[in-house]
């Protein structure tokens, strides 16, 4: 194959790549911002090229044929070396710019990250943020993010991870509900309560709990729950505590507001609850190395406004 050909295969080969990752030639498609059709006719030119098919298409998925998987990857290293390199030479700019896609927990992008983005653009005017709001764990590289902002103990060790702030769960419910039903003084008096629990994937909810500065949690608490409402969302657990259904746990980024304005109270402050949420806040992305200007630009704006945390005001008495 002389080299002119060759040169007129880089856009399918990277296709070819981009497959590979997203497993549908929608997703592919979209990723590369492309109609399907461009797509799937990119495909058959570099399966004409090869001669060998490498890609196996079904009524219901898409993958390679172990000749695709082959050139998919000989030719990674090289499509790394471009991105990176590219990206290196567009950051000798004076200033961020280009597009960050940005995933989030969809309460704290609610609450709190949302109130903050427009500083940082009217910042950095070459900068644009694509935010995704979602409670699953979507894989960064599989899914086109360039970071992600997670709640959690452990961050991957295959990321890099910059703290933005710790966080702590709280009890929490509304002085209605506790005139109607009355104020726990322990943890075990929860039994007899209606509570808000997030789902877990146990026949029974429980909450545990351990005593605040127990440095080795040698008193540990744990009380099986039950209540009218559990959901996978601290902000729906924090609105149906506000309207009186029972008492939840919640992460303090959600209940922050609310507290402040005293319409819920914390309970039970010696208590600290376990094994709910995490105790950090983490910016993330995938190992490389090399970090776009724009990605730390917004990493160090993050850090800089959620430095002192969300612990709440004192609350109108």
């Amino acid at each position: 194959m002389n080299d002119d050909k060759l040169d007129a295969l880089w856009t399918p080969l990277h296709c070819l790549s981009v497959l590979h990752e997203q497993g549908s030639f929608t997703a592919a498609a979209e990723r590369l911002r492309i109609s399907k059709a461009a797509m799937s006719q990119r495909i058959s030119e570099l399966e004409r090229a090869a001669g060998v098919a490498l890609v196996r298409r079904t009524t219901r998925s898409v993958r390679l044929t172990e000749a695709g998987e082959q050139l998919v990857q000989g030719t990674r290293h090289a499509f790394e070396q471009i991105a990176s390199g590219f990206a290196s030479v567009r950051d000798r700019a004076d200033m961020p710019r280009g597009l960050i896609r940005l995933t989030a927990p969809v309460a704290f992008a609610r609450q709190h990250l949302v109130a903050v983005l427009p500083d940082f653009l009217r910042r950095h005017p070459e900068v644009r943020v694509e935010l995704d709001m979602s409670d699953h764990l979507r894989p960064l590289a599989q899914e086109g993010f360039d970071l992600a902002v997670r709640h959690t103990a452990n961050p991957p060790e295959t990321h890099v991870a910059w703290s933005l702030a710790r966080t702590r769960t709280l009890l929490v419910a509304s002085r209605a509900y506790l005139r109607r039903a009355g104020t726990p003084r322990a943890p075990e008096e929860l039994s007899t309560h209606q509570c808000l629990p997030y789902p877990r994937p146990q026949p029974v909810a429980t909450w545990s709990f351990a005593r605040r500065g127990d440095a080795v949690a040698q008193e540990r608490v744990t009380v099986p729950v039950r209540g009218p409402l559990a959901a996978n969302n601290s902000e729906a657990l924090r609105d149906a505590a506000l309207a009186g259904l029972g008492m939840a746990l919640l992460p303090d980024f959600s209940a922050q507001s609310a507290l402040q304005s005293g319409r819920l109270v914390e309970l039970l402050p010696d208590w600290q609850p376990a094994g709910v949420f995490g105790d950090q806040l983490f910016a993330l992305r995938p190992y490389s190395p090399h970090v776009p200007r724009a990605v730390s630009a917004l990493v160090g704006h993050l850090r800089e406004a959620f430095a002192a945390g969300f612990e709440p005001a004192a609350a109108p008495r």
